[in-house]
C-alpha cells in the first residue's frame, strides 16, 4: 500500500507546468539502423522496447541510456508494434510487423518462440491486458482484429472482430489498446473518421451462447447479420467529420485512425485522427453530435443582449441529430450572467485585443483559458465562436458552432450566437437548416433583420439552395453520415450504419500538429492525471496540449522528418520519442541552469499555421514540399489566416462582446 501511495504521489507531481517548460533532449539512444516505428516502457518504467524498419527489437535502460539486449525478431519487414506480456516479468515481448506476422519473443534466451501467421496484411498494432494473462490482440490491414492464446494447451489466435463484415473489403484496422481499468473494453481505429468501442466478454458470451444454442449448426441470415451482439460495441466521431467525408475523399485527403488510447482512469479515449486532428473523448458524460439546437422563444423586452444578461426562458429546440430534424424536448438550464472577476475580465479584455489584431489563434487560446475558469460565461463562448469562424482552421466551424449553442443554452437571447449559429450551418454544408435559423434570428431580433450581415447571409444561402452546382445532400434523405459506398467491395452493412448513427461526439479537439504522411503516429496522455496531451508531427516537431484548455503550451523538434511515437514514462515526467531517424530519443526537464534548448519552437503559431496548410495542400504539392522544394501556394497566406471573407457581417459578427 505504501509503494502504491509513494507511486501516486511521484505520478501527480513529476508532471508539472513549470516542468513542461523546461522539457528538452536529455539523450539519444543509438543501435538501429532504419526508421523506430514503436516504443513500449515496462510497467516498472526501468526498461523501454523499440522496433525498427531494421527487423530488430531492442530493449534499453533508459536511465543509465544503456542498451540491454538487440535481436533480430524474425520478422522479414518493418516492425509497427512492441509489447512486453504482463504478469511474464518483462521477459516475453510480442512484435507485430508488415509482413503480416505477429512474433512472440523470450528476451532470457533472445528466442523467437512462436510465429503467427493468420492475418493476410500489414499488423499495425498490439494490444494487452493485466486482466487477461497469457492473452493479447492484434490490428491489421485486413480489417481483422485477432485475440492470441499462450496458454501451453492453445497456442492460437481466432477472429474477435471482423471489421469487413461491416465496412466491406478494403477497410484497414490500424490501432487498437485497451482500457487500462477495466480490460474488458477495447477501442480500435481504423480507416475513416469513426473509432469504435467493444465490450469483449459480451462478445464471448455471445459466441459461448451461440455454440451452445441447438440451432448452432444453422447458419440462419440473421446470424450473417450480427456477428456482434447488440450493444457490444460503440461508436466516436467528430461531429462535423462524416458530412465533410465526400470533400475529403475528392482531395484525396485520407482519414484514417492512427493511434487510440485511454486516459490512466480509463474514462477518457484520446484519438490520433490521421488526415486531420487530435481529439478527445469522454466515455462518462457522452453527448450525440449535434448541429442544430435553436431556442423557439426568447423575450427581448428589457433584457441586454449578447451575453450580458439573461432570463429563466424556455429552451425549446429543433435538433438535427444525424439525419432530420427532431424536436427538443424540456427546459433548458439558463444560467445568470454575473460579472466576470477582475482578472478574468483582464484576459477576455487581452482576447478582445488579440481578435481586434486579427491574432486568432492567441484569442481562441485565452477566450479558452477563462471559459475552463468560468464555465456559464455566454459572452466567452460566443466571443470564441466568433474567432474559430476567422481562423478557419479544419473542423474550426463545427467547434464555433458548438459554442453558439453553448452561448444560447446560457442566455436564449444571445443576438450574436444566434447569428453565427447560422452562418456556421451555412459553412457546415446545412444550407436548408442555415436559412431557417436565419429566418429564426430575423423573427427573434426584427431590427437586425435587413442589416448588412442578414443580406449577405442571405444571399449566400439563395446562391447556394439555387445553384446547379450546389452538392448539399437532403439531410432528411441519406444524411450525413449515411455514406452509402458504390462498390461492393466498400459496402457498408445495415448494422454499421445504425452504429455510425449512434456516435457520440467529442469533448476536446486539439490542433497545431499535422498528420497525412505516415499511419502510424501516436497522441498521448502525459502525465498519469492526463494533465497533458503530447503528440507527433509530419515537420519533425512534437505538440504539448494542456488537456482541459486545449491550448498549445510547447513545441519541439524531435525528429529530422517526423515524429511517429511518443511513450510517456508510466511515473516521472520523463518521454521517449522517434520517428523516421534511427534513434530514440530521450525527454525530460532540463536544469534551470542549462543553456537554452535549441529544439524549442518558439514560433508556435507558425508552426501550426504551416501544418494547416500542409494539411490542406494538394498530395503532389505536400511530396514536394518534403523533398524539400518551396511551393509558393503553401508558404504564403495561411489556412483561416486574415482573409476577412465575413467582413460584410458588420456589427453582428464581427466584432466580440
Amino acid at each position: 500500500v505504501q509503494e502504491r501511495g509513494a507511486l501516486g504521489f511521484e505520478r501527480h507531481y513529476h508532471v508539472t507546468d513549470p516542468f513542461i517548460r523546461r522539457l528538452g533532449l536529455e539523450a539519444e539512444l543509438q543501435g538501429h539502423s532504419g526508421c523506430v516505428n514503436c516504443l513500449e516502457w515496462n510497467e516498472k518504467g526501468d526498461l523501454l522496447a523499440s522496433g525498427s524498419d531494421d527487423q530488430h527489437t531492442i530493449v534499453w535502460d533508459p536511465l543509465h541510456h544503456k542498451k540491454l539486449l538487440s535481436m533480430h525478431t524474425g520478422h522479414t519487414a518493418n516492425i509497427f508494434s512492441v509489447k512486453f506480456l504482463p504478469h511474464s516479468g518483462d521477459r516475453i515481448l510480442i512484435t507485430g510487423a508488415a509482413d503480416s506476422k505477429v512474433h512472440v519473443h523470450d528476451l532470457t534466451v533472445k528466442e523467437t518462440i512462436h510465429m503467427f501467421g493468420d492475418h493476410t496484411n500489414r499488423v499495425k498494432r498490439i494490444a494487452t491486458a493485466p486482466m487477461w494473462p497469457n492473452t493479447f490482440w492484434s490490428a491489421a490491414e485486413d480489417g481483422l482484429i485477432r485475440q492470441y492464446d499462450l496458454r501451453e494447451n492453445s497456442k492460437r489466435s481466432e477472429v474477435l472482430i471482423d471489421l469487413t463484415e461491416y465496412c466491406g473489403q478494403l477497410v484497414e484496422a490500424k490501432c487498437l489498446t485497451v482500457n487500462p481499468q477495466d480490460n474488458n473494453y477495447l477501442a480500435v481505429g481504423a480507416s475513416g473518421p469513426f473509432v469504435r468501442l467493444y465490450d469483449i466478454r459480451m462478445i464471448h458470451n455471445h459466441r459461448k451462447s451461440m455454440k451452445q444454442s441447438p440451432s448452432a449448426g444453422v447458419h440462419t441470415f440473421c446470424d450473417r447479420q450480427k456477428p456482434l451482439p447488440d450493444g457490444a460495441a460503440q461508436y466516436y466521431v467528430a461531429g462535423h467529420l462524416p458530412v465533410k467525408l465526400p470533400d475529403y475523399n475528392n482531395r484525396l485527403r485520407v482519414l484514417v485512425a492512427t493511434y487510440v488510447t485511454f486516459s490512466p482512469d480509463g474514462t477518457e479515449l484520446l484519438v490520433n485522427m490521421g488526415g486531420e486532428q487530435v481529439y478527445l473523448f469522454d466515455l462518462t458524460y457522452k453527448q450525440r453530435p449535434y448541429t442544430f439546437l435553436l431556442p423557439k422563444k426568447c423575450h427581448t423586452s428589457g433584457e441586454v443582449q449578447n451575453g450580458k444578461t439573461s432570463t429563466n426562458g424556455v429552451s425549446n429546440g429543433i435538433h438535427l441529430h444525424s439525419n432530420g430534424f427532431r424536436l427538443s424536448e424540456g427546459r433548458a438550464h439558463v444560467s445568470p450572467q454575473v460579472e466576470l472577476p477582475p482578472y478574468l475580465e483582464r484576459i477576455k479584455q487581452q482576447a478582445n485585443e488579440a481578435f481586434a489584431c486579427q491574432l486568432w489563434t492567441q484569442a481562441i487560446q485565452l477566450y479558452s483559458k477563462a471559459v475552463q475558469k468560468a464555465p456559464n460565461n455566454a459572452m466567452l463562448y460566443g466571443n470564441r465562436a466568433a474567432a474559430y469562424m476567422k481562423r478557419k482552421w479544419d473542423g474550426d466551424h463545427y467547434d464555433a458552432l458548438r459554442d453558439c449553442l453553448k452561448a444560447i443554452s446560457l442566455n436564449p437571447c444571445h443576438l450574436k450566437a444566434h447569428f453565427r449559429l447560422a452562418r456556421c450551418l451555412f459553412e457546415l454544408k446545412y444550407v436548408a437548416e442555415a436559412l431557417e435559423c436565419l429566418d429564426d434570428f430575423k423573427g427573434k431580433f426584427p431590427e437586425q433583420a435587413h442589416s448588412s450581415a442578414c443580406d449577405a447571409l442571405d444571399r449566400d444561402i439563395n446562391a447556394a439552395l439555387f445553384s446547379k452546382s450546389d452538392n448539399a445532400e437532403d439531410k432528411k434523405g441519406s444524411g450525413p453520415i449515411r455514406l452509402r459506398a458504390t462498390g461492393r467491395k466498400d459496402s457498408i452493412s445495415e448494422d454499421e450504419m445504425v452504429l455510425r448513427e449512434r456516435s457520440y461526439d467529442y469533448k476536446f479537439r486539439y490542433c497545431g500538429h499535422c498528420n497525412t504522411t505516415t499511419d502510424i503516429k501516436e497522441a498521448n496522455f502525459f502525465g498519469s492525471n492526463a494533465q497533458y496531451i503530447v503528440s507527433g508531427s509530419d515537420d519533425g516537431s512534437f505538440f504539448i496540449w494542456e488537456k482541459e484548455t486545449t491550448n498549445l503550451v510547447r513545441v519541439l523538434q524531435g525528429d529530422e522528418s517526423i515524429v511517429n511515437c511518443l511513450q510517456p514514462h508510466p511515473s516521472y515526467c520523463f518521454l521517449a520519442t522517434s520517428g523516421i531517424d534511427p534513434v530514440v530519443r530521450l525527454w525530460n526537464p532540463r536544469p534551470e541552469s542549462e543553456t537554452l534548448n535549441g529544439r524549442v519552437v518558439v514560433d508556435m503559431e507558425g508552426a501550426s499555421q504551416a501544418n494547416q496548410r500542409r494539411m490542406n495542400a494538394d498530395p503532389l504539392e505536400v511530396m514536394l514540399l518534403n523533398m524539400g522544394y518551396r511551393i509558393t501556394g503553401l508558404t504564403s497566406g495561411g489556412a483561416g489566416g486574415s482573409d476577412d471573407e465575413d467582413s460584410s457581417e458588420g456589427q453582428v459578427q464581427c466584432r466580440p462582446s
